[in-house]
């Protein structure tokens, strides 16, 4: 049995342990007084990494073949493929055959997203809601857009991208996947994962041996079920030849969607899901039970096995979490999706980004893109402050815009003897801001007309 050393002693404080029953023959290393613990295993389980892998198998081409490795996260994987199963709703394609739409969101980062808010603009001005997943991708795609600075005071500066949807998607659409050549780099992993997985074999080291290849055999499944389904998109119906127009916002941005409301009720209210049949989701549900079980399983036995085959497990894990770091940074999930929602399904619509200094300028600048005549509405619901230096603020930018004025001020403007001195300094301002809108409005307005 091992030395237990007399605390305060210089003894090593890993012990010599007696060698398992099921480690019959001599291994690299056998005589190495270190042996790994559970909890260094569990400290490398790289989950989110694995499961942003995991996310891209419906989405790359030939992806369901290339998982079979020993990969890290079977704990969070197990969770995010239960999700997906429960996510399911019954639905009967034109085929007859019946199957199940999951919500492939849940297995990526945008999951838990919040989603932006959008306002439309006419025939129902200002009447807000909340959009749905593909609205937060959009928002997303958009604020990573470079954008051109208009002139002004900046205090809270706030992105507004327009956006020109020119294309209305179909009701249904099944996606393709993408052709890349990235995910066949899993070969590694795989090689790594099959040959550590015969070293344990060769020297009989069945602990370490069990868990790579179960290891192998879990992920391969996984990846292969997910593989099987079939990528949609999916959107309401709406009145043909109506307008959509309308805005997203979010926490420092904006986007103004133009189009039919067919093309923008497809990212405020359009969904990818992942149909699979009844099978499938069965096999997901034992996926999710056997990841969970190789996370247990991990944990108790890899400790029981030598050091060298713990090792081996250990180089398994970091290689395949290596690749799974390197293709989730390489290829995100959620800027996946937006490059599919953008260019495949909207088919590539005009984005343009400006960048205005103020909430106001911001406001006003929505206003002289949507050409509202009617803006009272519309103004109160994007600016509710009610005192008398906004009151007197919203009635002048109404009374310019519904007589066709430019939005030039003077002095006269903002000298009401019946403000003090701070309010008037305050509409001066105001009336500046909206002054640089129309400025930013004039300079630009050629690019979106």
């Amino acid at each position: 049995m091992g030395i237990i050393p007399w605390p305060g002693s210089n003894a090593l404080t890993a012990t010599q342990v007696e060698r398992r029953s099921m480690i019959t023959t001599p291994t690299p290393l056998d005589k190495s007084p270190f042996i790994l613990n559970s909890s260094a295993v569990a400290g490398i389980l790289g989950g989110e990494e694995a499961m942003s892998t995991a996310a891209l198998v419906h989405i790359f081409e030939g992806s369901r073949w290339l998982g079979r490795y020993n990969s890290p996260g079977s704990y969070v994987m197990s969770h995010s493929f239960a999700r997906l199963a429960e996510s399911g709703v019954c639905v009967t394609p034109p085929s007859g055959i019946t199957q199940v739409q999951t919500d492939p969101t849940v297995l990526f980062e945008s999951y838990g997203w919040k989603s932006p808010q959008f306002r439309s603009v006419y025939p129902r001005v200002g009447m807000v809601q909340e959009a749905g997943p593909l609205a937060a991708i959009f928002m997303r795609r958009c604020a990573s857009l470079p954008g051109i600075m208009v002139n002004g005071r900046r205090t809270r500066p706030v992105g507004v991208t327009i956006a020109e949807l020119n294309h209305t998607p179909a009701l249904q659409e099944s996606l393709n996947r993408l052709r890349i050549v990235e995910p066949l780099y899993s070969i590694l992993p795989i090689f790594i994962s099959i040959g550590t997985c015969i070293a344990c074999a060769v020297y009989r080291d069945w602990y370490s041996f069990s868990m790579i290849l179960l290891g192998i055999v879990a992920c391969g499944i996984s990846c292969f079920v997910i593989g099987s389904g079939t990528f949609l998109f999916t959107r309401p119906e709406s009145s043909e030849g109506s307008l959509g127009d309308g805005i997203l916002s979010s926490d420092g941005e904006i986007v103004l969607l133009k189009g039919g409301e067919g093309a923008v009720i497809s990212i405020t209210h359009g969904r990818f899901w992942l149909r699979l049949s009844f099978d499938a989701i069965r096999a997901l549900r034992h996926c999710s039970a056997v990841l969970m079980t190789q996370a247990i399983a991990q944990l108790i036995l890899i400790p029981q096995g030598s050091f060298f085959g713990q090792l081996m497990f250990l180089v398994s894990l970091v290689v395949s979490w290596t690749y799974n770091l390197w293709l989730s940074g390489l290829s995100n999930a959620g800027s996946l999706q937006g490059e599919i929602l953008v260019d495949r399904v909207l088919r590539k619509p005009r984005l343009v980004k400006y960048v205005l200094g103020t909430h106001t300028s911001m406001v006003v600048f929505v206003l002289l893109v949507f050409k509202l005549k009617d803006p009272d509405g519309f103004m109160n619901n994007l600016l509710p402050s009610d005192n008398s230096v906004w009151k007197k603020f919203k009635s002048t930018i109404a009374d310019r815009l519904k007589r066709g004025q430019d939005l030039r001020f003077d002095a006269s403007d903002w000298s009401d003897k019946s403000f003090s001195e701070e309010e008037r300094s305050s509409l001066k301002d105001l009336l500046e801001d909206a002054q640089a809108a129309y400025n930013g409005f004039e300079e630009h307005k050629q690019q979106f007309n």
